[in-house]
């Protein structure tokens, strides 16, 4: 059967297909104009590979686990975010052998060379291959994608994923509101920007529908620890994602370095989304990122977020304020110790002796130190009060008790940062007291 390759039997398929393109494949391909057959992969149990280990290929992986594949990812340094995802790794370069009994292979290094050596080698081997660095390059393409119960819309929009992506939003508005979207899906902008977008508490669904929009649109996405990042899944891989979180067990970036980067790249003409967790004004800095960004000259605008010290309490269906039992309340950071007031500013004697509810933000850490204080300056050691962990995300927790023996109920209960603390009798209104959900 010379000029003729017979599709494998464990596919389930039977095509005889001649080798080589046809030249008006060829030609759409330089045109970058192909015209795809839309299809629906069920990846579940099927081995999947992905070369490379960065942050494109961590959002590939995720999605592809999400799904059930059986992943294996090959690349010479893996992310340890991806590794976290329960995957299949090996650090080493990638081999052609690799694709073998593969159903679909993703190519996402920062090296075009690797990248065509895996399409080629999925190629020989009739592999699907989505070349995340240049898509017209591979075989197969993702699209732009949501679900809403059973049912799945994809968009794909060429050579312009932002495009695809706008749509797709516009979609998923339209299915929410139970109408079709006639506007246009990506208006024209000029020149780069910065758009300070909170995020919410951490439920995906809780940040704005302008947040999630510009989000959707963004050339460039600066993102926190606490940050929403179920939202940077589906984004293009031409978008560029700076994690800029915090954490103990890596190099994270200055404050003055995460303003250098949203003004250059704005200057270079990017559309940035500095993406933060709860509202960007409230213990985010963002009023630092924005009068940098006006000193520059970065046209910058600010996008509200639902704060966890608001989300948290009432995920916890604890009510900030209830008629006849407090009538106002304080949101303070707890990070700096409480026994130096010169240094965290915070006048803890006047928190304690206010009647009002009293929430503590990025705490966790001097709990037994703020609760000490707080008695000590007036503050009833029986005063109900509650620890939210994870609030409004899978895994949220609360623990209850009296404030004095708060900070002994967490330690038995093994919960941790991130966490919102609420002291005061608006606590066990809605809820029984010392207990834990």
């Amino acid at each position: 059967m010379d000029g003729v390759v017979q599709w494998p039997r464990h596919r389930r398929l039977r095509a005889n297909i001649t080798h080589g393109r046809t030249p008006a494949r060829n030609a759409d391909r330089q045109n970058g104009a192909v015209t795809g057959f839309p299809l629906l992969l069920d990846v579940s149990a099927r081995r999947v590979v992905v070369v490379g280990g960065g942050t494109v290929a961590t959002r590939r992986v995720r999605a592809l686990h999400k799904a059930g594949a059986q992943v294996l990812v090959v690349a010479p340094s893996i992310a340890a975010e991806l590794v976290a995802l329960d995957v299949a790794c090996e650090r080493r370069e990638f081999t052609a052998h690799d694709l073998d009994g593969a159903w679909l292979a993703v190519a996402c290094t920062d090296n075009p060379a690797v990248n065509a050596a895996v399409v080629a080698a999925a190629e020989q081997r009739q592999v699907f291959c989505v070349r995340s660095d240049a898509a017209p390059g591979g075989s197969a393409r993702i699209p732009a994608a949501l679900r809403r119960d059973d049912l799945t819309v994809a968009v794909s929009g060429g050579d312009d994923p932002l495009r695809a992506m706008a749509l797709r939003d516009a979609i998923a508005v339209a299915l929410d509101l139970g109408e079709l979207p006639s506007r246009p899906a990506r208006p024209a902008t000029h020149g780069g920007s910065v758009a300070l977008v909170g995020g919410g508490p951490g439920d995906p669904e809780l940040i704005t529908v302008l947040g999630r929009r510009l989000v959707a649109s963004a050339d460039v996405v600066v993102v926190d620890r606490l940050a929403p990042r179920t939202l940077l899944d589906d984004l293009p891989d031409s978008v560029e994602v700076i994690d800029c979180g915090k954490s103990p067990h890596r190099q994270n970036l200055s404050q003055e370095d995460i303003n250098a980067v949203l003004i250059a790249r704005a200057l270079a003409g990017k559309r940035v989304v500095r993406l933060k967790g709860g509202d960007p004004f409230i213990f985010g800095r963002g009023g630092e990122e924005y009068l940098a960004c006006v000193a520059a000259g970065v046209p910058v605008r600010v996008v509200p977020g639902i704060s966890s010290a608001l989300a948290g309490p009432a995920a916890a269906r604890i009510p900030l304020t209830h008629r006849g039992v407090s009538a106002d309340f304080t949101v303070v950071s707890g990070h700096l110790d409480p026994g130096r007031p010169a240094e965290s500013g915070i006048d803890w004697p006047g928190l304690a002796a206010g009647a009002g509810t009293l929430v503590l933000l990025m705490s966790m850490d001097r709990l037994d130190l703020i609760a000490g204080e707080l008695i000590a300056h007036g503050r009833p050691a029986a005063t109900p009060s509650a620890v939210v962990h994870r609030a409004t995300l899978e895994g949220q927790r609360v623990v209850r008790a009296p404030l004095a023996e708060l900070a002994a109920a967490v330690a038995r209960a093994g919960v941790g940062a991130p966490a919102v603390i609420v002291i005061g009798e608006v606590v066990d209104i809605l809820e029984p007291p010392a207990s834990t959900s």
